[in-house]
């Protein structure tokens, strides 16, 4: 079991402070929140950690390894994996196309094997497809294997981006705002899966979201941003009692 550990990460742009001096430690195999006002920095976070921005000052290590200034294929190879806000799928593919398409990486044989298709390609593109076959069930997309992403519902396809990442076999999952945009029947939904994610497949699992109910329903650990700076930190009872996370949300009286 791995931590992550992010230390005194700074991030600007220009004249802009995102982050300031952010230091936050992953559990493994918890579900930890990182919540905050809209600008927090909460993004920029997952950011700095899956290897789409490098943080101006500060490191971030998983385990031995230093993602300081890893590339976004290189965390992922690392076992992180992150299902974005925007969705990032292929809409002119079906659901099982882009799924098969996330394991790719996974595809380790020579031109030679790929045109004979023959032992060890035939082998890793059995195993790649059992793998995906495992994520559609447990995200519950079998109707929608055959469907056009493109012409799913909003909430469907959330839970299209999400299996997506899932399919990279990650040991540490980011979600940023997974429920965006859901009705309360599709929230339900994700809630379930991010608690079976943990209790059932062992997934470590960051999750940024606004909607605090199921923040704090589901969080083993949170820590609060405002204005790039960390502003609390500690269990759901905890963090609902610092009068600095209360002054951010609502103002003072």
């Amino acid at each position: 079991m791995t931590h992550l550990i992010v230390s005194e990460v700074t991030l600007t742009f220009g004249g802009l402070h995102a982050l300031s001096d952010v230091n936050i430690t992953i559990e493994p195999g918890l579900i930890t929140s990182i919540i905050g006002p809209n600008g927090a920095g909460k993004t920029s976070i997952l950011n700095c950690i899956s290897g789409f921005y490098h943080p101006t000052k500060g490191e971030i290590h998983y385990g031995d390894r230093n993602l300081t200034h890893a590339s976004p294929h290189q965390v992922s190879n690392m076992g992180i994996a992150r299902a974005f806000q925007n969705l990032e799928l292929f809409r002119g593919l079906s659901v099982l196309d882009n799924l098969l398409l996330a394991r790719h990486q996974n595809l380790k044989y020579s031109i030679f094997h790929a045109i004979i298709y023959f032992g060890k390609a035939s082998r890793l593109e059995a195993e790649n497809r059992s793998y995906v076959e495992k994520v559609i069930d447990f995200m519950e997309l079998e109707p929608y294997r055959r469907e056009m992403v493109g012409n799913l519902s909003y909430g469907v396809q959330k839970r299209v981006e999400v299996a997506r990442a899932l399919t990279l076999a990650p040991q540490l999952l980011l979600l940023d705002e997974p429920m965006a945009g859901m009705n309360i029947e599709e929230k339900e939904d994700i809630v379930r899966f991010i608690l079976d994610l943990k209790k059932e497949w062992g997934i470590t699992v960051v999750l940024v979201e606004h909607d605090l109910g199921v923040v704090m329903d589901i969080s083993d650990q949170i820590y609060v941003l405002d204005f790039g700076e960390l502003i609390g930190s500690g269990r759901p009872e905890e963090v609902a009692a610092n009068s600095q996370v209360i002054e951010a949300y609502i103002g003072e009286e």
